[in-house]
Parts: C-alpha cells; structure tokens; sequence
C-alpha cells in the first residue's frame, strides 16, 4: 500500500500538474521532469551521475547502481515527452571527473537519449567544466522564449527563472501525522525544480537557503507522490523537526 493510500493529502488524479512560469506553461511530471510544450522542451536538475563512485574513491562505500538507475528513470521520461530539446541543469555529475569514469555501456545510454535532439550539459557547482567526450553541448546558462534556465538560483534574478540546486522538499501536517516529499517549488516568476537523481538528498523549502526567493503568498509546492503530484499552498507547509542527536525527524 502506498504512502499516500495512508495520509491525507487532499485529492490528486493527476500524474502531472501544468502551472504558469512568466507567460510560459509548465507541465512538471510526477518523476521529477519538466516540459515546456510551446519549446518541445524537457528539463532535468540534479542527477549527480557517478555518485557511487565519487563516493567509492574517498573509501565510502555505497550502492553503485545510481547512474544506471537514474538514467533508466529519465529514458522513461524522455520516451514519454519525445521532446526536441533536452536540458540538464548542472550537477548532472557529482563531481568534475565523474563524466570520465562511466562506462561504455552508460556512454551509450546517454547516446540515445541525445539521438535527434538537441542536448545541453548546464555547468554546476558539482560539475563547471564541459563533459566533452558526451554528446551535447555546455552552457553556464541558457535563454529561451520567457525563460532563462540556470543552475543556481540568483538571488535577484528575472522573472522566468528555471534552476535546481538547491533539491527542494516540502513537509505537510494532517491529523497528527506527516509527510515529507521532494517538490518543484514556484511563485509564478521563478521555479526551483526537485533533484532527479537516485541518490540525491533534499532540503526543505522552509530552510534559510530558500529566504527571498520567492514571494511567499504565491508559493506553492509540487509534492512527488506515487504517480500523482500534489499542490500545496504556502501556509501548509511546516519545518523539518531536529533530534537530539542532530538529524531529521
């Protein structure tokens, strides 16, 4: 049984949610994606790629199955959108080198998501330099129609602002429980988008990170569920609880 069949949301048949960004419609996906129609344009954030094994060379042993996994869920997305243009919007590796470590077999992946369509690597803070030995091009950032797509959220950026970093999460209270989920996050003029990635973390939207970023009346959260996605007004949303011992609760 799902999560969802277990708390109460309130009610969502939808497996995506399309909202206005700067005149522009959005669809964001139940997997983390998003599509601009109007450009045949699909957008992933975060998908920290080689993960694993940036962690396996500091001797911190992990799974290493995250790149395999996360491209397996994005050729699903791209399959379902068919788009003409692909971006990924930085940190789509976990570290600099981290291109230079996959296989020929992920190389390969990566090949055929990009056949016949445009692809564009957006420099993060995880990854500035160009995956040059993969398809696509690189850009520090990129300006299409209404939009502008970047990394890291500016701090007094234009309205039409498409970024990541910062893997958003929001937390909501009903009937004495809670649920915590990555979300897209958006007031209208700027949208933050979730993590993509398998292995990738999240902060909630209520963290000091997110301070200013958004004009708090018309924010509203995008909650991931289980084939569904879940909006939720600003004044839903509570704080992460911390433990005695440091962590999350």
């Amino acid at each position: 049984m799902t999560l969802e069949a277990n708390f109460d949301f309130g009610r969502s048949d939808a497996g995506t949610i399309t909202i206005g960004l700067a005149g522009e419609d959005v669809v964001c996906d139940w997997r983390g994606a998003c599509f601009f129609s109007a450009h045949r344009l699909l957008v992933f954030s975060d998908l920290h790629l080689e993960k694993g094994s940036s962690f396996a060379r500091r001797r911190s042993f992990v799974p290493p199955y995250d790149t395999h996994q996360t491209l397996g869920r994005a050729s699903e997305v791209v399959a379902y959108y068919n788009p003409a243009a692909v971006i990924c919007l930085g940190d789509s590796f976990h570290d600099d080198e981290g291109h230079e470590r996959i296989p020929v077999s992920i190389k390969d992946m990566i090949a055929v998501l990009a056949s016949g369509r445009d692809w564009c690597w957006i420099a993060g803070n995880h990854d500035p330099n160009a995956p040059d030995s993969l398809p696509g091009f690189s850009a520090d950032e990129i300006s299409i129609g209404n939009l502008t797509f970047r990394h890291e959220p500016m701090e007094n950026a234009v309205c039409g602002e498409v970024s990541g970093h910062l893997h958003p999460a929001a937390r909501i209270r009903r009937r004495g429980r809670s649920v915590r989920r990555a979300c897209f996050v958006s007031d209208g003029n700027r949208l933050i988008m979730p993590a993509f990635g398998a292995f990738t973390g999240s902060l909630n939207v209520l963290s000091e990170a997110f301070d200013g970023l958004f004009v708090w009346a018309n924010l509203q959260a995008l909650l991931l569920g289980d084939r569904r996605i879940y909006p939720i007004g600003a004044s839903s949303l509570v704080a992460d609880r911390i433990n005695a011992n440091g962590r999350r609760a």
